[in-house]
Parts: structure tokens; sequence; C-alpha cells
């Protein structure tokens, strides 16, 4: 009997260094622990020889023997193979869109299908020394060149591809770095650690509630919805109330734009980079309170895409790069479950201080306004004519004031554990000067949270009765939804142009004249599994 379960152990333990890669398994403790289970049964067994027990021949006894010597030998290489930790996700999405703009054309796409693959990598490289990484492949069905790379892109809002949407839009098949960066944890033997890469600054609270994750997903709140490269170094504490539960805060710092090599003799762009506080205040349980405070300095007008093609056209349209100014941006988020209902509170303040390049320029008006200094009309004859127009608030120089802007975004998802559905619904508002940093979001077309306006959620989240998962990683479900975008101002996420009142008519008539017809409302309705 002792014979027969040292085998059948060992059996199990031949294939222990294939699980632990493929699904980040066993840890070397516990190959060591067993090496030593299957070493005592050796003793076992050669106690009953000794004392001449049947059952086991000599034979048997030096094959148990040499094989528990070849795991020792090899168990050195497992540890190593044990610390890689490989897993992943698969997503296929269906999207409708049907949009509206100020002009009264429609536009639409009826069927629009998505697969985004994600593999994730985690690497133990010493006691306190961890690597972590995550690719990504994320195209539409029946397209390699993404339609975010076409002179007009996406109508709705999106930004073509560039440093701080790729990966979140579609593309091509192609796996690109998401995220790469390396902790450093308890430097000097204190709750302090230092963390330097590609950061974890997407999806973050509390997307996770509708995205049916059901845990925290990225550093920031998801109004700081930007992939970057960067560093940060954290503190992490224990309130001394239980109720309390944790905390942490961390300084980060990050590069928005590298404009690479210059001449000191004429006038260059500088780089745009972030820097700021992110503050786990307090954390127990489902009880989630956080703060994060930013300056994104020296912005630009408009990054470096990943077409030449949509560069030369931005250069066209818009003249050459050019610094406009800082963002200051703070936000606060508060989580909660009562029972099996989840509630999450956001707000959000952005504050832009333009330089002599101005943030939110008025270009209807400054265009206007030139047309008519070209036929020779003086500043006052203009002014005139334009509040004829219905334009009286019109600029004809840069905006250079500062800007306030906010948005608030409320939720609750109600969950029904006993079938495996959660449904919720979500309401989110953003002012006239709104800026939310989110061209990384996963709305597909515009993201919702930079809205000047108003956007209505409701979705519906259903584990799929798929059988007893075999790895600890695997969650099969599908999401459904359907979302209402109302548009109060135009330039979502835009701190260059004039928010716009789409309730203008003289303005709206303009824009159209300049080949610009900002959506007015919007309806989508998504499917994913």
């Amino acid at each position: 009997m002792v014979k027969k379960f040292s085998m059948l152990a060992l059996a199990g333990l031949i294939a222990l260094p294939a699980v632990a890669c493929a699904s980040g398994g066993a840890s070397a403790n516990d190959l060591e622990r067993k090496i030593e289970d299957l070493s005592m049964q050796l003793e076992q067994l050669k106690a009953q020889m000794a004392e001449g027990a049947g059952g086991v021949s000599q034979s048997a006894f030096n094959d148990l023997s040499e094989t528990v010597g070849d795991l020792e030998d090899r168990s050195e290489s497992w540890d190593l193979a044990a610390r890689v930790k490989w897993y992943g996700d698969f997503r296929a999405r269906y999207d409708y869109y049907n949009a509206k703009g100020v002009s009264g054309t429609t536009y639409k796409n009826s069927s629009n299908w998505t697969n985004r693959f994600r593999l994730n990598m985690r690497v133990k490289a010493t006691e306190n020394v961890e690597f972590k990484a995550r690719l990504a492949m994320y195209k539409a069905w029946g397209m390699q060149t993404p339609a975010t790379n076409d002179v007009s892109p996406f109508v709705g809002g999106q930004y073509p591809l560039f440093d701080g949407n790729t990966t979140r839009s579609p593309s091509d098949s192609a796996l690109y770095v998401d995220r790469a960066f390396v902790n450093w944890n308890n430097i000097g033997g204190a709750p302090i650690w230092f963390s330097i890469g590609r950061r974890p600054t997407t999806d973050g609270p509390p997307a996770e509630l509708r995205m049916g994750v059901d845990q925290r997903l990225a550093t920031p709140s998801l109004y700081m919805d930007w992939p970057f490269d960067g560093i940060s170094m954290g503190y992490a504490y224990r309130w001394g109330s239980e109720a309390m539960g944790t905390g942490r805060i961390r300084f980060c710092y990050g590069r928005g734009f590298e404009n690479g090599l210059q001449s000191e003799d004429t006038p260059s762009m500088n780089d745009t980079d972030f820097a700021g506080l992110s503050w786990d205040v307090m954390k127990k349980g489902d009880r989630f309170v956080y703060l994060q405070s930013f300056v994104a300095f020296d912005v630009f007008n408009y990054p470096a895409f990943s077409s030449d093609l949509i560069n030369a056209f931005a250069a066209d349209s818009f003249g050459p790069q050019m610094n406009v100014g800082d963002i200051l941006h703070s936000s606060a988020v508060y989580e909660d479950k009562f029972g099996p209902v989840n509630l999450f509170g956001v707000a959000g303040w952005s504050y832009a201080d333009p330089n002599e390049n101005g943030m939110f320029n008025d270009n209807v008006g400054m265009g206007i306004a030139g047309q008519m200094a070209a036929q020779g009309l003086s500043p006052a004859m203009i002014q005139g004519a334009l509040a004829q127009m219905g334009m009286g608030d019109a600029e004809t120089t840069v905006h250079t004031d500062t800007e306030n802007g906010y948005s608030v975004y409320l939720g609750a998802r109600y969950d029904i554990d006993s079938v495996g559905l959660k449904l919720g619904a979500e309401w989110n508002y953003g002012s006239e000067y709104w800026i939310s940093m989110s061209p990384g979001h996963d709305d597909f077309y515009a993201s919702k949270l930079a809205t000047r306006g108003h956007v209505f959620e409701v979705y519906g989240l259903y584990d799929l009765p798929t059988g007893e998962a075999i790895s600890k990683y695997a969650k099969t479900f599908i999401r459904f939804g359907y979302q209402r975008y109302e548009y109060d101002y135009s330039g979502s996420m835009d701190w260059n142009m004039r928010p716009y009142d789409l309730d203008n008519a003289a303005y709206t008539s303009a824009l159209n004249q300049f080949g610009m017809d900002p959506i007015d409302s919007a309806d989508q309705v998504y499917l994913t599994f």
C-alpha cells in the first residue's frame, strides 16, 4: 500500500512543473514539502524491508530511491519555473452605435465586432522585487489598418492612435506592451515600495463594477484613464481603528509626451509630464475611500500620433505642435456595499491654466473675425457683426483665462448571486470646461466620463453556467448594456477649442460651415463575451 501511494504521488509530482508554468500553480515551498514527504515514505519502505515485510522488492525500492534523488536535483529548476505565472483574458464584443450631429446628420454603425486578448505575466525575482506585465491585442473584425489611423477618425470623438491610447483602441492583431513595471517592496523592512515602468493606469475604480471583475484593476480613479510610463513611491499603513482598515499613499510621476533631442539655439516644445499624489485613504472590506490630485505640465495641443498621415493632417489643420499650458486635476472616489447592493460616487475637478498660446480658443470667432479683417473691417465693426450673428460673446484672440470644470459620477449594482446575475445603472455629468484625462477609456467610440453633458447607462452581467473552474483565474460571463449620451457642449476631452453650446444655432451653423459637426446625442448598445 505504501509503495502504491508513493508511485501515484510521484506521477503527480512529475506533472507539477508544467502546471506551475501554465497557471501560476505550486510554490517552491510546496515542491520541497512533497519531496520531503516522499523521502519519509522511502524511509518507511526501507524499515519494512529491514523487518522482512512482504510486497516491496529491492528493485522497486531502488527505482523509487533514484526517482526521488532525481526530483531533488531538478527541484531548483522547478523553483525558477514556478516563479513565472502566466494568465490572461479574452473578450469578444459587439457594438451598435447611432449618433446625431448638430447638423441633423445621423452617423451609424449597426454592427461593429472586436476581439481583445490580454496576456499577463508575473515574476517573483527576489523576496521583495517582482515584475508584472500585460501584453494586449485589440482589433476590429476584418481590419488590420485601424480606422483610428484614417484622416477621418471614428465619429464620436475617439482620438487616433498615440501613446495615451495604444492597446486601448482597436488596432491590428499584434501584441503590444500594455503594462510592464517592477515593484521593489518592503524597502528597508518598512511598508514602503518603489515602482517603475509602464504604469497600471487604466480601468481604475469604480470601473471594476461594470466590467464584472470585482477587483481593483488600476492605481488611479477612472478620470485618469491614460496608459503612460513613469514611477511611483508609496507607503502603506494601518489605521488605529479596526473599522478604518488600511490605507496607502503614493507619489507618482510620469511622461505623457517626449519631444526628443532639441537644439538650444531654437525654441522647442517641452515634454509633457504628470506628477501628483494618489491616496487610498481607507480600505475595509468593500468600503473604499480614495483621493487623487495631479498636475499635467506643459500639455500639448496634439500628441505624436502613430500614423504619419494623421501627423501631417494635424500639422496642416492645427499648425505646429506646441505647449499650451498646465492642467490641475483632482478627484475623489467612494465605494461601498450594503448586502447585495454595490454603490459608488465619484467627483472630479479640473483647472486649466493656459500659457500665451491659449486653451479653449474660440476658433469659430477667430476664423470669422479673420475673414472680416481681411475685408478691411475694423475691430469694432467685427464685434458688431458678430453680435448681429448671435455671437456676441465670440473671442477674436487666443483664450488665456483660467477655467474650472467639474464632473459627478454615480452608480449602483444589484447582485443576484443565486442566479449569477448582476444589474447596474450609472449616470455622469460634465460641465462646460470639464477635462477628463481618459484617452484610454473602454467605451469604444467616446469616453463617457469626458462628456460635457449627461450620460446614462444600464447594464447586466451574467455568469455563464460553464461548469467548475479549472484555473483559479477562470471566470466566464457576458456583459450587456445601453448608453445614452446627451451633449451640452462640444469638444469632450479637448482643451484646445472652446466648448461650444450646442443649443446656440449661430455657433453650430458656423461649425458646420467650417466642416465640423459635433455630436449632439448618441445611443450605444454593447454585448461582450
